[in-house]
């Protein structure tokens, strides 16, 4: 027999765990399922120094820990469980876990966040957290008058390198093709700026380094193979975000990158009682604050939704 849920929180992360706080506080008795990498990507982050509250800094897994603890004092029920079914189709909507147990929502709550897409190499993941990265706004701070690198063409990667040109020495961008896929203005922005030298037609192929973390990138041409290297303390991967909705396709509205669309100002999805925060329908900010924002947000107009759509039982 399926297990009654008043709401669902699926996925955890700055979102979620905050999406808990709330709708424990309003008494509407949140279920969350953390999914497989509880506290979300955020916790690989080692030094967190713009999330408000902590003046010396955190890192990312004790911030996630931190915001954990507070969701579980106002009584949180928070499970370490994958849901791998979901069917929105119908109220209450019916969940399944990895284990087989089965569960009706009457609201559902998605916060399942968005995961950076890598180059793929062994040495990327080597030095991941230590000179690697893939967000300037997290990072960036901790390479002021240096030189680094971002690695993309896109509007993301262009505005990553727009925004490291203000505060670095130098921004070198490895681009694969022969131009810019970024809208125009950004491309001349770009293109424009006098500390940003783009490599045209080069990839990453190797990210050297020591003890200390980043000292390099070794890069081949796509145009006849030469192989060069450039000297940079930080490397940033702007290739694109993967929102992690492949279980709700088809059921709720989504854009066309995969994001889940959600109405105006607010957590509202395409179905009535299921609401989203997050990474997972924030593609322009993709911020730890501005995630947790969103959990607040959903949570608030999920208790008010239910509030005004009370269900049998």
């Amino acid at each position: 027999m399926a297990e009654r849920i008043k709401c669902a929180i699926i996925g955890s992360g700055p979102a979620g765990y905050t999406a808990s706080i709330y709708a424990s506080r309003a008494g509407i008795s949140p279920v969350m399922f953390e999914g497989a990498a509880p506290g979300g990507q955020i916790t690989m982050t080692e030094q967190i120094d713009n999330f408000p509250g902590y003046p010396e800094g955190i890192s990312g897994f004790g911030l996630m820990q931190d915001i954990r603890k507070q969701a579980e004092r106002f009584g949180a029920d928070i499970r370490s469980k994958v849901i791998s079914k979901a069917d929105l189709s119908k109220r209450p909507f019916q969940l399944e876990d990895e284990d087989g147990n089965q569960y009706e929502a009457e609201a559902v709550i998605i916060s399942t966040g968005a995961t950076a897409k890598w180059l793929g190499l062994e040495s990327e993941a080597k030095f991941r957290g230590q000179g690697v990265s893939t967000c300037a706004t997290c990072d960036g701070f901790f390479y002021r008058k240096k030189d680094v690198a971002v690695v993309g063409g896109g509007d993301t990667a262009c505005a990553e390198a727009l925004y490291l040109s203000g505060i670095c020495n130098k921004v070198y961008m490895i681009v694969r093709r022969d131009q810019l896929r970024a809208t125009a203005i950004v491309r001349e922005m770009t293109m424009n700026k006098e500390n940003i030298e783009i490599l045209w037609q080069t990839k990453p192929v190797e990210v050297l380094g020591d003890m200390s973390g980043v000292t390099g990138v070794k890069l081949e041409s796509t145009k006849d193979g030469s192989i060069s290297e450039i000297n940079v303390m930080g490397l940033f991967v702007a290739i694109g975000n993967e929102p992690k909705t492949e279980l709700f396709k088809g059921q709720i509205e989504l854009d066309a990158s995969g994001y889940i669309v959600t109405k105006g100002h607010t957590s509202y999805t395409s179905v009535e009682g299921v609401f989203a925060c997050g990474d997972v329908q924030d593609n322009r900010y993709r911020q730890a604050i501005v995630a947790a924002g969103s959990g607040a947000a959903a949570a608030i107009d999920c208790e008010r939704w239910l509030l005004e759509n009370p269900i049998s039982k």
